[in-house]
């Protein structure tokens, strides 16, 4: 194998870049299909287009079992770049380095050339939306084990395309798996657990179309920062035919947490235990100044030239959809100011829907920036006939998801505090530290700062439970197929029900 030089002193992003080339070059770094003895493992890695830095989790710590060297197939470009340099600051930090050993296989044909060569026996899979369930199932077929992360689908035409890679996937005997971090998260956990407690909990109860028995409303910000610097994000990210609209994506999270919490180990039939009645979307607007802080490119891409508009024109869509009953909060109406070129992001969404008969609604936000001291939050409400169990992610919380029990009225409020007392007790085993804080109208769960572990953490757990399936793929639950299916058929039907009822057409506007 040839060694590849670097000048001394080549900036950080340029190094990467003369790196992926060589890597990429015939008399390069050259693709192997065996691993080298040394770091043979039963699982050998293979990175599919990463354009999302959850692509690179799996490499911040090394796995037992898994072979050192991976292979990375992926277009030349800044998806690929951002991925190496991040797994290359993994190897090089001063505690706990790794020591991930990268090819990259790089250029138009990187797909084929996968499909051809599959130096290994495990996909990762994190990017762009556009096309991953055909991709998934092609894997699949293939003999691949497959990770991918949310979402899988994100347009109703897809449905039957994730039904086809299910069945690839048990016909081989392998394990394709959402990375779906939410299920390891200590608050959600423990939300479930007191659902399922009736003597906490109470009887489920049906709610109403004005009063759902499960709420649920997320909040995140386009803009983050690292450091004081922007982390910037692919401008194919805005398209929501790339990226999906808010539901497609972030809500995916959302519609898994309630069939897992209502109905632990339960399959649910989409087709007959699930009736989408409603579902609405509006946009989030960028100015052309804040499009080039977070994505750092200098103009709106062709392909996103379909939502774009002046200021003017902007102002006057956004008026048809002021209205005394919507959820659409004044930040998301076109800035004042000078004329400058607008993008309508749909990245926001509402559904709701019933399943088993139990009302549900999902409302999912993104907002440009957050405000000073602000942060992304969550709120999940499941209501039963003795409490509410809250999860809340707010201001009030420090922006830390907390437990709630609130009972619902005085008289249930002894026999709760009582009943939650001995369930936490039982909850020792598994979470020692955990205790009730009675605050009056509402109990609080102290939750120790040890079981904080974040939402890296959380992928590294999902990673071994994922590479146990891997293993033994007959290890994935029964329930997981037929809830998988419930999951995107609720997202994208309520997509469709969304362009159907709300402003803003589900395919491009015709270019002005």
């Amino acid at each position: 194998m040839k060694e590849t030089r670097l000048p001394t002193g080549t900036p950080p992003l340029q190094a990467v870049l003369l790196l992926a080339i060589a890597m990429a070059s015939p008399g390069g770094m050259a693709a192997s299909s065996k691993p080298d003895a040394s770091t043979a493992g039963e699982v050998n890695l293979i990175t599919l287009a990463p354009g999302h830095f959850h692509a690179s989790l799996f490499h911040k710590e090394m796995v037992p079992g898994v072979c050192e060297r991976v292979h990375v197939y992926a277009p030349l470009g800044p998806d690929l770049l951002a991925h190496l340099s991040r797994v290359g600051q993994f190897n090089a930090r001063q505690e706990n380095p790794t020591r991930w050993q990268i090819e990259v296989h790089t250029g138009p044909d990187y797909w084929e050339r996968l499909l051809a060569e599959r130096p290994g026996n495990v996909v990762v899979l994190s990017g762009n939306n556009r096309s991953k369930i055909g991709r998934i199932e092609a894997l699949a077929q293939r003999g691949l084990h497959v990770l991918a992360d949310k979402p899988w689908i994100i347009e109703p035409s897809e449905l039957p395309a994730l039904q086809a890679a299910l069945e690839a996937a048990e016909e081989k005997r392998v394990a394709i798996y959402d990375a779906l971090t939410q299920r390891f998260e200590i608050s959600c956990i423990l939300q479930k657990e007191f659902v399922n407690d009736p003597n906490v909990f109470g009887a489920r109860v049906a709610g109403s179309d004005a009063e759902p028995a499960v709420q649920m409303e997320s909040v995140h910000y386009l803009l983050k920062e690292v450091a004081g610097m922007p982390s910037l994000r692919p401008a194919w990210f805005f398209d929501i035919h790339q990226q999906g609209e808010g539901l497609t994506d972030v809500g995916t999270h959302l519609v898994d947490l309630v069939q897992w919490t209502l109905f632990p180990e339960q399959a649910v039939d989409y087709r007959a235990e699930i009736v989408v009645l409603r579902g609405s979307r509006w946009p989030t607007i960028l100015t052309h100044t804040q499009f080039q802080r977070v994505t750092g490119e200098r103009e709106f891409p062709e392909f996103l030239k379909p939502w774009s508009s002046r200021s003017e024109e902007a102002a006057s869509s956004k008026s048809e959809i002021r209205n005394p009953k919507s959820e659409i909060p004044q930040s998301f109406l076109a800035p004042a100011g000078a004329p400058e070129d607008r993008l309508e992001y749909f990245a926001n969404n509402s559904v709701l829907y019933t399943v088993r008969g139990i009302y549900t609604k999902l409302i999912i936000r993104w907002e440009f920036e957050a405000p000073p001291g602000a942060k992304d939050s969550e709120r999940a409400v499941f209501r039963g006939s003795k409490s509410r169990i809250e999860v809340r992610q707010g201001q009030e919380e420090e922006f830390r998801p907390e437990i709630f029990v609130v009972p619902s009225s005085l008289d249930q409020k002894a026999a709760v505090l009582d009943a939650l007392q001995r369930k936490v007790q039982t909850l020792q085993k598994a979470w020692p530290g955990l205790a009730v804080q009675d605050q009056g109208a509402r109990l609080r769960v102290i939750i120790p700062e040890r079981y904080r572990i974040g939402h890296e953490a959380h992928f590294s757990l999902l990673t071994r439970q994922f590479l146990d399936y891997v293993r033994n793929p007959k290890a994935i639950p029964f329930w997981e197929k037929p809830n998988m299916l419930a999951k995107y058929f609720v997202t994208t039907k309520g997509i469709e029900l969304a362009r159907q009822n709300s402003p803003g057409e589900g395919s491009p506007k015709p270019a002005k």
